[in-house]
This record gives structure tokens, sequence and C-alpha cells, in this order.
């Protein structure tokens, strides 16, 4: 069964979910991040899905207290971006509790460097944040867009041992339409090796579902949750089940 990953983005400490990744439509929950994540662990989550904004922006971590204090009290896997720009903002986030760390500028702007940390750190520990607006890979915070394509972008580290992918398809971030079904099942088929999560986009169960019938392994829900779209016993009773 696909395996369901709450998603936490922060922005000053606090729970936010952007729209299209602007930070303008930025709307701002009463939940703490660790209360969130505490829920979550009750669920019987294996990972969270944690997004440093402040670090994107920044090009470097900012938020490193939020993850060791989540990290530590619930003891699930996080996964974790924003701002990882060099090997000492690696090292930092593994160090406050990181068990993945989620690369994207750097993978897209800097690909011998990326390659440089699969080598060094593992496949297991990297994850390649490939985010896509209209086609084309988006960088610094989505503030910026290359003309790269998420299979070339594949295509360059899959000879390093690639193994983890997470696709945001921008146009349906925080939107609550569905997610891109076409566009996770070509990925599926053009890279089968490749651990690939959804994002984007889920609005409800049913759109789970879908995703699992399709074969997709792992899926980021966030906004969906904050607006009670998906309840937390939706997301015990899948997660208990698989």
């Amino acid at each position: 069964m696909i395996e369901i990953v709450p998603a936490i983005d922060i922005i000053e400490g606090r729970c936010v979910r952007l729209t299209k990744g602007d930070y303008a439509e930025k709307k701002v929950y009463d939940a703490s991040p660790v209360d969130m994540v505490m829920q979550y662990a009750d669920c019987g989550v294996k990972r969270i899905h944690m997004v440093d904004l402040d670090g994107a922006k920044a090009s470097r971590p900012v938020n490193l207290r939020t993850l060791e204090a989540c990290a530590v009290k619930s003891g699930l896997e996080v996964e974790w971006g924003g701002g990882i720009a060099d090997a000492d903002a690696l090292k930092s986030i593994f160090d406050a509790g990181a068990t993945q760390a989620i690369v994207g500028s750097v993978a897209a702007l800097k690909p011998e460097l990326f390659r440089e940390w699969l080598l060094r750190f593992g496949a297991e520990k990297m994850l390649l944040g490939s985010d896509v607006k209209d086609g084309a890979v988006a960088v610094k915070g989505w503030q910026e867009q290359t003309a790269l394509t998420i299979s070339e972008q594949i295509g360059w580290f899959l000879p390093d041992g690639l193994k983890y992918v997470i696709c945001t398809d921008i146009s349906r971030d925080g939107m609550l339409q569905g997610p891109s079904f076409e566009l996770y099942s070509r990925l599926q088929e053009e890279f089968p090796q490749v651990v690939f999560t959804v994002s984007g986009g889920i609005s409800k169960m049913d759109d789970i579902v879908r995703l699992n019938e399709l074969g997709l392994p792992k899926v980021i829900v966030g906004k969906a949750i904050y607006e009670k779209r998906i309840s937390l016993e939706d997301i015990r009773k899948w997660s208990l089940s698989e």
C-alpha cells in the first residue's frame, strides 16, 4: 500500500501552508510543529516530511531547533528540506535529527555537488526534490525556473545510485484539486527503479486510493489535513492497514 507521509512546512517556527509555492499566499495554522508531529506519531505513520521555508529563502537551514525537537520527541523518521546548499548545511540537519535530506536547488544548479553527496552519504539518506512548474524544474524555494525537465534530471543521477525522488507539481500544490495522476504514472513507468513520492494537490482520501491503485509508493499530504478534508482517523486507519 502507498505510504502516507504528512507534511509540515515551517516559517518562524510555525506551521504554514503556501498556495502554488507563493510566500505571499501563506496561511498560518495554530498547531505547533511539535504538536502536529506527535499527533501524526499517534496515527502510526513512519515518517514526516518537513520543509524549512525560511531556510529555502535564506539558502541555509534556519529552523534546526524545531527539527531537533520534532525528531527527538516523536522518534519518527524525518525527511527535511530547505536551505541545504553545502556540506555543512547537510551535516547540520543530520546532526539535528533528520534521517533523509531533500535536495532540490543544488541538484539542479550544482549537479556535481549532489552527485558527490549521493556517493558520500549514500542513496538511502538523499532525496532528490524535483519540483515541476509548467514542465520545468523550479529552484530556490520555487522562486526561479530552469530549462531542465524532471526526466533529464533523474537521468543525470541514476548512474550514481539515485533511489528516492519527491516530485511536486507546483501548479497543484495547496490547491486541493487532486494530484497530477498522469505525471506520476508516467514517471513511475519511465523509471521503475526509483521510489517516487507524490506531492501536491491531494484533496481527499479518494486521491490516495487512486494513487495506490496506480502503484505509487508514497504520497505527501499537507493542506488537506489542516483543512480537515482528510482526518487524523483516516490516516490512522490507512497507516495501520499497511
